[in-house]
């Protein structure tokens, strides 16, 4: 493979290839960009995938006051799973905590070896249920708050994560920082309704509330497939059930609905 210039600039300067390279400008380019919390998050792990050649995604926000993982972004996980991981396995981390306190990058064998992970209940009744096994974590913070994380996962049929992929996760960083806290500042500024926050209302379900919110942002139907791991007749499924609660028929409309409501605040 043809190789690059150095970077990202650290002790030891990282050799990338010209693939890892457009990788790494791709995300640059995200992180530049307008997006909420958590497609902020949702970009930059679809593209961390396919740079660490990584399987699974998942990214949360410590709430300190309810001292608790919230805000789950996932990409190869399944829902039923992380429920389990939310409600009890959190709980009963073994590798977490302690990757938490770290603030670079950090493959999980560094905190606990491997042979004995794979002897936890954590490992065998969680990770394992989604062919999770090889980890590697960062902790963003901004003022000593931890804002947001991304937990990346290898399967068993791949090999463990090195000390260069945690050195190139270490280079996103910093830009990684400063767009959630941009995109939290948005938040909190100009707060934006979602129909996440009205599914009752309308009578929609949590997934077709989400679905609603992707709708509206433009992704089309196989960008909104591959995030939320639909087939497309599952997927028209739900639009065509979001448009009869609401009583619109096109995703315009949607967008106008949410913008009115959000008007109106």
């Amino acid at each position: 493979m043809k190789q690059c210039s150095g970077y990202p600039e650290g002790p030891e300067t990282v050799k990338l290839t010209d693939e890892e390279a457009d990788l790494i400008f791709s995300i640059m380019r995200d992180l530049s960009g307008e997006f909420d919390h958590s497609e902020v998050r949702r970009r930059v792990g679809q593209k961390m995938l396919d740079l660490l050649k990584a399987d699974y995604f998942a990214s949360y926000v410590w709430d300190d006051d309810r001292q608790q993982f919230v805000s789950c972004v996932q990409i190869n996980m399944t829902d039923d799973n992380l429920r389990r991981y939310e409600g009890y396995f959190q709980f009963h981390d073994p590798i977490t905590p302690t990757l938490q306190k770290r603030k670079k990058a950090t493959p999980v064998s560094e905190v606990m070896r491997h042979d004995r992970l794979v002897k936890t209940e954590f490992f065998n009744d969680f990770l394992k249920q989604d062919g999770l096994c090889y980890g590697l974590n960062f902790f963003a913070y901004d003022r000593g708050d931890n804002i947001g994380d991304l937990r990346i996962w290898r399967g068993s049929n791949r090999e463990d994560f090195t000390p260069r992929d945690a050195q190139i996760v270490d280079a996103v960083g910093p830009s990684l920082v400063n767009a959630l806290i941009r995109a939290r500042t948005a938040q909190v500024q100009m707060p934006s309704l979602r129909f996440a926050q009205i599914a009752g209302d309308l009578g929609f379900t949590v997934r077709e509330a989400e679905v609603a919110d992707l709708l509206v942002t433009g992704l089309t139907d196989d960008e909104i497939c591959g995030k939320l791991g639909f087939s497309k007749p599952t997927l028209r499924s739900h639009i065509a059930a979001i448009f009869r609660k609401s009583g619109l028929n096109r995703r315009t409309q949607l967008a106008q609905f949410l913008a009115e409501k959000n008007h109106h605040l």
